[in-house]
């Protein structure tokens, strides 16, 4: 199995994450100095649940998803991160142990940086603070309409629900969204808190209707205003 190895700082690499928007190149240059550098390889684990490390974690390049595991086995998955982003933050602010856990889903290059220099970034630059904010906001709405939906929604309406965010995700083009490559039932499953032969069930029907197509290992969905609809209608209904 390949392994973590070591990477180059690279200044450069760090113009592709967001949060570090607008730093001029001597602050970028400093920080890829005072960061930890490193590739990890697919399915590889960067952090775990109640870790105590607390660094703030990069995206150079790849993806990872943040997930967690009930004590019978069964998958939680909270979200995916891709590259340009940052995770780790809420542990460097708070100084608590890691709330989740944290896996390459393909070859990542990913810059670490201790609670010191993040909060030292956030104090000196405004505009990245700004952003750790408005992701922060961000979180919470997102949690806030899963919460909702977990507790007024079955399985087929949060079925519909996630597929339409992952539509928007993927990017809806006219009235259409193509999802790609397809996400396997189980990891839909465990985002919604369900089954993987109940996804699998929902899909088959969503397909029938006219709703749900599957071509070259995407999912298309045909009609996004109509998928809106329905999960907008029961919403409002719930």
């Amino acid at each position: 199995m390949a392994r973590t190895t070591s990477v180059k700082p690279s200044a450069l690499g760090l113009r592709t994450v967001r949060l570090l928007a607008g730093l001029d190149a001597g602050a970028l240059e400093e920080l890829a100095q005072q960061c930890r550098w490193r590739r990890c390889p697919a399915g590889q684990c960067i952090t775990s649940r109640e870790a105590q490390d607390q660094d703030v974690y990069l995206i150079v390049s790849g993806k990872v998803r943040v997930t967690a595991f009930s004590a019978a086995g069964r998958q939680v998955t909270y979200r995916d991160v891709a590259s340009g982003e940052w995770f780790g933050d809420l542990a460097a602010i708070d100084g608590h142990s890691r709330s989740a856990d944290v896996d390459a889903l393909e070859d990542t290059v990913l810059a670490s940086m201790k609670p010191a220099v993040f909060r030292r970034l956030l104090h000196e630059h405004p505009a990245v603070c700004d952003r750790v904010l408005d992701r922060f906001v961000t979180l919470v709405r997102d949690l806030t309409e899963r919460v909702f939906d977990f507790s007024t929604l079955g399985v087929q309406n949060r079925v519909h629900a996630e597929l339409l965010r992952l539509a928007k995700e993927a990017g809806v083009q006219g009235n259409m969204a193509r999802i790609q490559p397809a996400p396997k039932h189980s990891e839909i499953a465990s985002k919604i808190s369900t089954y993987r032969e109940q996804v699998t069930r929902e899909l088959s029907a969503l397909a029938k209707q006219g709703l749900l197509q599957r071509a070259d290992g995407a999912l298309v969905i045909p009609d996004i205003a109509r998928l809106q609809r329905i999960v907008e209608e029961v919403r409002r209904s719930a």
